[in-house]
């Protein structure tokens, strides 16, 4: 599926991006220490974190982040989280981004799945089982 490879480009216009890329309950990760807040309130609150490492950039991210916030309101029993793969590059390194979209499913802040690329299908079909896994 559709999927962008690395690469370090800017915008000027990435505010417009952004919120496109945060909408309904996705929280846009602009920071380390926002990032640890959010899957300490995840783990307290025992709800899986999905993760969207994605770039403003990026015509698959784009294409699918109305999904994702679908997804996000669809689901509120998860977290769902973008991170900005260009305004945090150091930290996007640090989980080993190859290509953008990235999704990164974490309990406890541990990865337990991960998907690369803007498939749709596969990314209902990991959401479904996560909340399968949950589910007494």
């Amino acid at each position: 599926m559709g999927q962008c490879f690395m690469k370090h480009h800017n915008d000027d216009d990435d505010a417009d991006h952004n919120a496109a890329f945060a909408s309904g309950n996705v929280h846009l990760i602009t920071t380390k220490e926002h990032w640890e807040e959010k899957l300490a309130e995840a783990s307290k609150d025992g709800k899986i974190v999905i993760a969207n490492f994605s770039a403003t950039w990026c015509g698959p991210c784009k294409m699918i982040a109305p999904y994702y916030c679908e997804l996000s309101e669809a689901h509120p029993s998860l977290m769902f989280l973008t991170v900005d793969v260009d305004e945090l590059s150091e930290f996007s390194s640090s989980w080993d981004i190859k290509a953008t979209p990235t999704f990164f499913f974490l309990r406890d802040g541990q990865q337990v799945d991960k998907l690369v690329g803007a498939n749709k299908p596969e990314l209902q079909k990991k959401i479904t089982a996560i909340l399968d896994s949950i589910t007494p």
